[in-house]
C-alpha cells in the first residue's frame, strides 16, 4: 500500500490531475469514481488506485454475491493507497476512494464523416469542462455520432469535464480539428446540413427537419460563434425565448437541439 505523498506514482498522478500538457504527453487520462471504473473499457485501462476502505467494501459485496466489480479489478489490477494520499491524488472535494488512469481513445475523423445518417455535435472555442461534459453526456441520450471541436476547445480531458460526462467519454466518439471551416466543407460536399445557433436565426429550430444528416454548431459561452463559423453554417435558427433572456447556456442549447433531432428521427421509425 502506498502511504506516501512523496511515491513518485503519486506524483505522477497528481501531474495528470493537474496538468493537460502532461495528460496529452502520455496520452491519459483519469476517471474518479467506482461508476467511471465499472464502465470503463478494460482495454483502456492503464492503472487503478483505491482506499484499503473501499478494497475491503468491494470484497465484501462480492463475498455477498455482487462480484461483477470485484472480479474487473481482479483482472485489470490495482494498488491501494492510504486515505491521506488518496486525497492528494483526488480532484473532488469528497472522494469515492478510487482513481482510474486510462489511456486516451482516438477517434478518425473521416470515418466519423462516413458514418450512415449521422448526428453531430460541433463546437466552437467553448470554455467551460462542465458543459463540455454535460454536452457529450446529453448527446449520447439524444443519439449523436460524434462530437467535432476546434483546438480551442476546452480540453476534453479535463477531469471536471470527464466527471461530468458520468461515463459517456467512453462511448461517445470525438475530434479535435485545427479549424471547423474545411470539416464544414467536407460536410457539405457529404450532405450533412450544418445549423448554427445564433441571434440572427429567423425560424425556431423545431420548423426544420433534422432527419437528414444533420450537424448543429454551438460556440463560446460569451461570445457565440466566429462570424467566420457561423457563416459557412447552412442555416441560422433560433430558440424562442421569454422576458429579457438574450440567450441560453450553451449545454442547454444544444440539449434542446439534439433532442428535437431525437423526436423527430424518433417519430420516423
Amino acid at each position: 500500500m502506498i502511504t506516501s505523498n512523496n511515491n513518485a506514482k503519486v506524483k505522477q498522478v497528481v501531474q495528470w490531475q493537474t496538468k493537460a500538457k502532461e495528460r496529452r504527453k502520455d496520452h491519459v487520462f483519469l476517471a474518479e469514481g467506482v461508476r467511471m471504473c465499472e464502465e470503463a473499457p478494460v482495454k483502456n485501462v492503464r492503472e487503478v488506485y483505491l482506499t484499503e476502505e473501499l478494497e475491503q467494501k468491494i470484497r465484501q459485496n462480492a463475498q455477498n454475491g455482487d462480484v461483477a466489480f470485484w472480479d474487473k479489478l481482479q483482472q485489470i489490477g490495482y494498488e491501494t493507497v492510504s486515505t491521506e494520499v488518496f486525497a492528494k491524488m483526488a480532484d473532488t472535494q469528497t472522494p469515492q476512494g478510487i482513481l482510474t488512469v486510462l489511456e486516451q481513445p482516438v477517434y478518425d475523423l473521416t470515418q466519423l464523416l462516413e458514418q450512415p445518417d449521422p448526428l453531430f455535435l460541433m463546437l466552437e472555442n467553448l470554455q467551460d469542462p462542465g458543459n463540455l461534459g454535460t454536452m457529450i453526456r446529453t448527446g449520447e441520450g439524444a443519439g449523436i455520432t460524434g462530437v467535432i471541436m476546434n483546438n480551442q476547445t476546452v480540453d476534453i480531458f479535463n477531469p471536471k469535464t470527464i466527471r461530468a460526462t458520468m461515463g459517456s467519454i467512453f462511448r461517445v466518439p470525438f475530434v479535435y480539428v485545427p479549424d471547423l471551416a474545411p470539416v464544414l466543407e467536407q460536410m457539405h460536399a457529404k450532405g450533412i446540413y450544418t445549423y448554427a445557433a445564433h441571434l440572427k436565426g429567423q425560424e425556431y429550430y423545431d420548423s426544420f427537419s433534422f432527419r437528414e444528416p444533420t450537424a448543429f454548431l454551438i460556440g463560446n459561452e460569451g461570445n457565440g460563434l466566429s462570424k467566420e463559423i457561423s457563416d459557412q453554417a447552412g442555416q441560422y435558427l433560433k430558440i424562442p425565448m421569454e422576458g429579457r433572456v438574450e440567450s441560453l447556456n450553451a449545454s442547454i442549447a444544444a440539449a434542446l437541439l439534439m433532442y428535437e433531432a431525437h423526436r423527430q428521427r424518433s417519430a420516423r421509425l
